[in-house]
């Protein structure tokens, strides 16, 4: 059996722990296909909070979601993902971030460190007990400058309230993607 590309390894995380009726959040929707995946896994009950700061973003995303009728499950904000805890206000199971910029866009807006860490943060107090935190990371954009950041930052978190994993391919070139996970502990 071969590996699995790391967004599908990230897919299979919260897939292992999502349930219908679960809150999560999409914290870069892009072209919106993560969104998809977490309406279904969420179903008719749970909700989805899809966030990205571009138009063509949101509009991708909502018309993927209409074309597999699921637009009602989900409530696309364009808005940074920094303002996270603005919008959510209930527990969250999971959620999953895609640093870097937008596929076959501007690649001149990109995901920021700084930002990424407010939303991370924000998560963390919203996140139920086994809830996970997913990034994929892509570094190509800013010379790891973000990926520093942001793992730095985890790089803190206490290993009694959080396991933090990275898998990353390490002979890959141009780039490869890595992911990030991040699992609350049960209290």
């Amino acid at each position: 059996m071969a590996f699995l590309p790391i967004l599908q390894y990230g897919k299979e995380l919260i897939r292992t722990r999502v349930k219908k009726g679960d809150i999560v959040v999409d914290a870069t929707c892009g072209n919106g296909f993560d969104t998809v995946f977490l309406a279904e896994l969420v179903g008719e009950t749970g909700k989805v909070y899809g966030f990205d700061i571009q138009e063509q973003a949101i509009i991708k995303t909502k018309n993927r979601l209409k074309e597999k009728n699921l637009l009602d499950r989900v409530h696309c904000i364009q808005e940074s993902h920094e303002e996270i805890k603005k919008w959510v206000k209930h527990k969250v199971k999971a959620a999953m971030f895609n640093l870097g910029y937008l596929p076959g866009s501007d690649k001149t807006i990109v995901t920021k460190g700084e930002t990424t860490i407010k939303a991370i943060e924000a998560l963390i107090h919203l996140l139920t007990d086994d809830g996970i935190i997913v990034l994929i990371v892509y570094t190509g954009h800013d010379q790891r400058q973000e990926a520093n950041i942001v793992e730095t930052f985890l790089k803190s978190f206490s290993q009694k309230e959080y396991t933090v994993m990275k898998l990353q391919y390490i002979n890959q070139i141009n780039h490869a993607p890595y992911l990030i996970a991040i699992e609350k502990k049960n209290a």
